[in-house]
């Protein structure tokens, strides 16, 4: 068991320093700020702070600020990543989450400036080092933005 995980593989909240030792994005590239909670094996729910400091909202879209839903997906992606990297135990080894597919993304609802984006990835299946996710990005009770994904569990790539 980790640090604020109980018997059933339950975490409670994880700040943003946990979130930089699990996965390797930074500025500008890291869109997940806080881990509401997280079963080992199952799912998690993680936010972004959706703020008009984003450089992307520069040009998408001026007069009309959106977030692309590229990166929304790519959100999801990272909170993903997290529960993989926490459900397999690898924290702390440098193993990187690599995007193999996307599937069945639907937007239904744009991402403004001052959103608190919830993330809601669940494990649908692992099979050794590859994973495949649902994921659901909510704007409160909405859904913005749905999509499965699958990922695979590697090494950095040898310099």
């Amino acid at each position: 068991m980790t640090a604020g995980e109980n018997s059933e593989g339950r975490m409670g909240p994880a700040d943003i320093r946990r979130i930089l030792s699990l996965l390797p994005h930074r500025y500008p590239m890291l869109l997940v700020d806080r881990v509401e909670s997280m079963v080992k094996d199952t799912s998690i729910h993680a936010v972004k702070a959706v703020t008009m400091n984003e450089p992307f909202f520069q040009g998408h879209f001026p007069g009309r600020p959106i977030m692309p839903g590229v990166l929304i997906v790519e959100a999801l992606a990272q909170a993903g990543g997290v529960l993989a990297i926490e459900s397999l135990g690898l924290a702390g080894s440098g193993k990187l989450v690599y995007f193999m597919g996307i599937d069945g993304v639907k937007f239904r609802k744009p991402v403004e400036p001052g959103h608190l984006l919830d993330l809601h990835v669940t494990i649908l299946q692992t099979k050794r080092n590859i994973c495949k996710f649902e994921g659901k990005a909510m704007l409160g009770d909405q859904l913005a933005t749905e999509c499965q994904f699958t990922a695979m569990i590697a090494d950095p790539p040898s310099d």
